[in-house]
């Protein structure tokens, strides 16, 4: 599932400083959560696992696939750990995965994990495409409600009391929500 956060923002262009620019925009698109604390011994947040993955390892070496393993030994971390934080920007979809094999014949091939395309520039262009379908959709949704509630109020008030709609079937709502999401994939 695509996931981000969109906030109004000043773009970062007058910001000369690496770190900076990166901290916040991963602040801004809700990979870091707002009030983020790392939960560990790190002294910011630049020294924290999710912000080290991103820019030691996927900023800094956009043309290597890393495999977990070798995630969580330059990360220090725990697989769950890397996978968490891995399955936040794959719902991005900043991250793609490939399949490496070992330099002997005997290992078994792995997976492994990049900035999309070696570039973030490029698998920004994702984003924008994603953020766009989701936007379209919402126009498409924000018109069909108008579109609704224009018929309720040309029906006039209901004699019996009964302006609210009914609640809907909780796995109903879930199985339209799936279906919805399915069909705004591009």
């Amino acid at each position: 599932m695509f996931e981000i956060q969109v906030v109004s923002n000043t773009p970062l262009t007058p910001v000369n400083d690496f770190h900076s620019v990166a901290t916040t925009l991963l602040y801004q698109v809700g990979y870091l959560p707002k009030g983020y604390d790392p939960k560990t011994d790190t002294e910011s947040v630049r020294n924290s696992v999710p912000y080290r993955l991103v820019v030691n390892c996927f900023l800094k070496r956009p043309e290597k696939a890393w495999t977990i393993d070798e995630l969580c030994t330059v990360l220090d971390t725990s697989r769950p750990t890397v996978y968490r934080h891995l399955n936040k920007l794959k719902a991005l979809d900043l991250v793609e995965e490939s399949v490496v094999r070992p330099d002997s014949t005997e290992g078994q091939p792995k997976k492994a994990y990049r900035i999309r395309y070696g570039d973030v520039s490029k698998a920004w262009n994702f984003v924008e495409a994603h953020v766009k379908v989701a936007m379209d959709n919402y126009r498409k949704t924000i018109d069909h409600l108008e579109s609704l509630a224009e018929k309720e109020r040309k029906k006039g008030p209901s004699k019996s009391g009964d302006d609210e709609a009914p609640e809907q079937d909780p796995k109903a709502k879930a199985e339209a929500e799936a279906k919805a999401a399915e069909a705004s994939s591009p």
